[in-house]
């Protein structure tokens, strides 16, 4: 998935089908005295229906096609025809999207979080009655009959928010990416330098005869929350995680001299600050790039400081898997925790 295919929100304008018109028609034929009125009513216009598939990814297409417009219905005839009701269009979204009313205030109108939920975002007009519906004991000829209503017209904007059971969050070049290629068949770009993932990306992991999505979320760095860097766009994608993994890089200690008591609180303080319940859901820490590191008592502080918080700690390379199934394994025994189940609402 390259960063020009993922799109995670768009804007786009949804109109109903107007209301087919009735018909004005009086009864005429040869030997049938006081035929009388016999105008059909106009059929309903098209509904705009969103609906979840799981098959897609992105809000590419919603992106490039601004504008949807169902049917509008067709008029009513004589001899008490209806018109034919307007086909109603469906616009498929990515599992995970969040629809909401543009106009003021703005209101979240539906969260599609399972494949094949639906909601009608724009209703088509009624049809009109025909002048045989206003045909009285004192009106025995009505010579007027009644048009279709306007269908609904919303403008709506679609946020995407990632669905995945465990979220991988780090300081940019922490080996996330690395981390999803050897757990999943997912191959997110990886390149020895920061911001190299620009999209977040999907990955599914099968260990122990289980199965769990994994996101591999772009680096966040201080102000992130407000912003900063890739900022708070990529931010909404961990809000439906059920467990953070912090990745932290054993590198930087050597290269940068890097305290990674620090980036762990920078991490926890972004994410508070996007959404305080984001900072109280389970969380795994691992030290990753361990193969770069020859003396790991440079870790001993760090592990010590993240046992005071009560954080369980995991030695890892992703480059070379030591250590990797170790942390899957944990992972999923917090997926199984009742905390970790009552994460999402």
């Amino acid at each position: 998935m390259t960063s020009q295919q993922f799109v995670d929100e768009a804007r786009i304008t949804v109109t109903a089908g107007r209301g087919g018109d009735g018909c004005v028609s009086l009864h005429r034929e040869k030997f049938v005295d006081r035929g009388g009125p016999d105008g059909g009513d106009g059929g309903r216009g098209g509904d705009v229906v969103l609906v979840a598939d799981r098959n897609l990814a992105t809000l590419l297409d919603q992106r490039l096609r601004r504008e949807y417009h169902a049917e509008d219905g067709r008029n009513g005839e004589k001899r008490n025809r209806t018109g034919r009701n307007g086909e109603s269009i469906a616009v498929r979204v990515p599992v995970g999207t969040l629809a909401i009313d543009c106009a003021e205030p703005a209101t979240p109108l539906v969260d599609l979080t399972e494949d094949g939920q639906r909601i009608v975002v724009a209703k088509g007009g009624r049809g009109g009655r025909g002048n045989t519906q206003f045909k009285t004991s004192t009106r025995q000829t009505p010579d007027f009959a009644e048009p279709g209503r306007e269908g609904g017209r919303r403008k709506l904007t679609l946020s995407l928010k990632l669905l995945a059971d465990v979220g991988l969050v780090g300081l940019p070049n922490a080996g996330k990416s690395t981390l999803l290629r050897s757990i999943s068949a997912a191959r997110p770009r990886v390149a020895n330098y920061p911001f190299t993932t620009l999209v977040p990306a999907l990955g599914v992991v099968d260990m122990d005869e289980r199965r769990f999505v994994v996101a591999d979320v772009p680096g966040l760095i201080k102000g992130a929350s407000e912003g900063a860097g890739l900022g708070d766009r990529f931010l909404r994608h961990i809000e439906r995680t059920r467990v953070i993994i912090h990745l932290l890089d054993a590198g930087a200690i050597l290269t940068e001299e890097r305290d990674l008591v620090a980036d762990w609180h920078t991490l926890r303080g972004e994410l508070e600050a996007y959404e305080v319940s984001l900072a109280e859901r389970p969380e795994l820490v691992a030290i990753n790039k361990m193969d770069v590191v020859h003396d790991a008592s440079v870790l001993e502080a760090l592990e010590k400081e993240l046992a005071t918080h009560g954080r369980e700690v995991f030695r890892i390379s992703a480059a070379t898997g030591a250590g990797v199934p170790e942390l899957m394994r944990a992972a999923l025994r917090r997926l199984d925790a009742p905390a970790a189940r009552g994460a999402i609402t």
